[in-house]
C-alpha cells in the first residue's frame, strides 16, 4: 500500500497541531522532561563536580531503571484510578507533587550529606517522574486518534525539551553562579506548571472493554495476553525486540556525555550554551520534522531514516576528542546529535501508539517504552567502566555499530508493518 499523497498528509498535520489537546500536551511534555535528566546527566555532572569516580557515576545511573521498568507498576496505573481528578488526571497530579518533594529532597540533602539518603531521595524522583510518564503517555494515546499522534507527539517533545533545557541550562547556571541547591529548588518550584496543567485538563473518554476489569491478576496478565494474542508470539516477541534496540545508540551516552564533556575541557557554562541552549532547539527542529515526515513519507522509512541518523552521529563525537576544547567540534557533535535524536524520538513515540491497544493504554505502552529503555540503561551503567577499559573513541564507535541489530529487525518487519503503518 502506497504512503499517503502529501496534500492529505499536510492536512492531518495541520489539524492535529490545532487541536486543544495539542497544547495540553506541550505541558505535560515538559513535565515529562524537566525531572529525567536531574537524576541523569545532570546528577552525573554534580557527582562529578564533587568527586565521584567514573565507575561509580555509571552505577548510579542504575536510578534511571526506574524509567525502563515502569511497567511493572503500570497495570496499577491502568486498573486502578484515584480518588481524584479522573484515572489519568489522578495518577498524574499525584506523580507531579511526589516530584515535588523528591527534588526538594535533592537539594536539601546533596550528595555531602551522604550519599545513601541522597540517592534514595533521586530515586524518589526516578520512580516519580516514570509514574507521571506512564500517565501522560496512557492521556496522550486516549486523548486523540491515531492519525493525530504523530503531530501530539511532536507537541510533547516540543515541552519536553523545553524542559530539558530549563533543567540543564537554568541548573548549570544556576549552579555555576550560585548553587546545586538553589539549582535542584527552582527546578522543585518549576514542576508546579505541568501539576496546574493537570488540573485545568480534560479527562479523556475510556476506552476500556469489561475484561480489563475483572481483577487485580487480569490487571497485570490481560495486556500482555492481549499484546501477544493480537500479534502471534513470533511477530511480538520481534517488535518487542526492535522497540528495545532502536535507541540503543543514543541511550549508551546518555551516562558517560556529561564527564566527556568536561573531560574534553569545557565548563559548566561551555556544556550550557552549547550542548542545550543551542542543542536542544536543534533537538526541537528534529522533533518537527519527524512529525511531518510521518505522514509525508510514512512510519517504516521515517523509522528507518530515524535509526541510521542517529547511530550515525555518534560519531561525531570523535571529532571532540580529536579536537579537544574547540567550540566549533563541539557544536558539530551536538548538532548532529540533538536532531536525530529529536527526529527518533517522534518517530518511535508514534510507532509505539500504533502497537498499543487502547483497552490497555498505560500498561502496553509503558512496556514498550521501557523496553526503549532498558538496554542502553543496562550497558549506560557500565559505560565509565568500558571507557576506563579502552578510551572514548573506541565507546563511540561501538555505540555507532550497537544500531545493526535493530536495522537488521527493521528489514524483517518491513512487510509485517505495512497494515500497522496505514490502519
Amino acid at each position: 500500500m502506497s504512503a499517503p499523497k502529501p496534500s492529505h498528509g499536510w492536512r492531518q498535520v495541520m489539524a492535529a497541531f490545532g487541536a486543544p489537546s495539542a497544547l495540553t500536551l506541550f505541558f505535560l511534555g515538559f513535565g515529562s522532561g524537566l525531572p529525567f535528566l536531574l537524576v541523569g546527566y545532570i546528577l552525573s555532572i554534580w557527582l562529578r563536580e564533587s568527586g565521584g569516580e567514573l565507575g561509580l557515576i555509571g552505577l548510579l545511573s542504575y536510578i534511571g531503571l526506574f524509567y525502563a521498568l515502569k511497567f511493572v507498576w503500570a497495570p496499577i496505573v491502568d486498573r486502578y484510578p484515584l480518588p481524584w481528578l479522573g484515572r489519568r488526571r489522578g495518577w498524574l497530579f499525584a506523580a507531579q507533587m511526589l516530584l515535588v518533594a523528591g527534588l526538594t529532597g535533592m537539594a536539601l540533602l546533596g550528595p555531602e550529606a551522604g550519599l545513601l539518603a541522597f540517592i534514595l531521595m533521586a530515586g524518589v524522583v526516578a520512580f516519580a517522574g516514570a509514574t507521571q510518564d506512564i500517565a501522560v503517555d496512557a492521556y496522550r494515546i486516549e486523548i486523540a486518534p491515531l492519525e493525530a499522534q504523530g503531530a501530539l507527539a511532536a507537541t510533547y517533545t516540543l515541552g519536553y525539551r523545553i524542559a530539558l533545557i530549563v533543567s540543564t541550562v537554568g541548573v548549570l547556571y544556576l549552579a555555576q553562579f550560585w548553587s546545586w541547591r538553589v539549582a535542584y529548588l527552582s527546578m522543585a518550584a518549576l514542576m508546579l506548571v505541568p501539576a496546574m496543567a493537570t488540573l485545568v485538563a480534560r479527562e479523556p473518554l475510556e476506552h476500556r472493554a469489561a475484561g480489563p476489569r475483572a481483577g487485580f491478576v487480569e490487571a497485570f496478565m490481560g495486556p500482555f495476553r492481549e499484546f501477544f494474542g493480537r500479534n502471534g508470539v513470533l511477530l511480538a516477541v520481534m517488535l518487542l525486540a526492535f522497540v528495545g534496540l532502536y535507541k540503543l545508540p543514543d541511550q549508551m551516552l546518555g551516562v558517560i556525555a556529561g564527564p566527556y564533556y568536561l573531560d574534553s575541557g569545557f565548563d559548566k557554562a561551555d556544556i550550557a550554551n552549547i550542548s542545550k541552549a543551542y542543542g536542544i532547539p536543534i533537538g526541537i527542529l528534529g522533533a518537527f520534522i519527524g512529525g511531518v515526515a510521518i505522514p509525508m513519507i510514512g512510519l517504516r522509512w521515517s523509522l528507518a531514516v530515524a535509526a541510521v541518523a542517529v547511530a550515525a552521529s555518534n560519531l561525531l563525537f570523535i571529532l571532540m576528542s580529536l579536537h579537544p576544547g574547540e567550540m566549533w567540534s563541539f557544536m558539530a557533535a551536538i548538532s548532529g546529535d540533538n536532531f536525530s535524536q529529536g527526529f527518533a524520538g517522534t518517530v518511535l513515540v508514534a510507532f509505539m501508539s500504533a502497537l498499543a491497544n487502547r483497552n490497555y493504554t498505560a500498561t502496553q505502552y509503558a512496556l514498550l517504552g521501557s523496553l526503549a529503555n532498558l538496554p542502553g540503561k543496562l550497558i549506560g551503567g557500565v559505560s565509565g567502566f568500558m571507557v576506563e577499559a579502552s578510551s572514548y573513541t573506541a565507546f563511540f564507535i561501538f555505540s555507532a555499530l550497537s544500531i545493526v541489530p535493530t536495522l537488521l529487525l527493521l528489514a524483517w518487519l518491513w512487510p509485517r508493518l505495512a497494515p500497522k503503518e496505514h490502519a
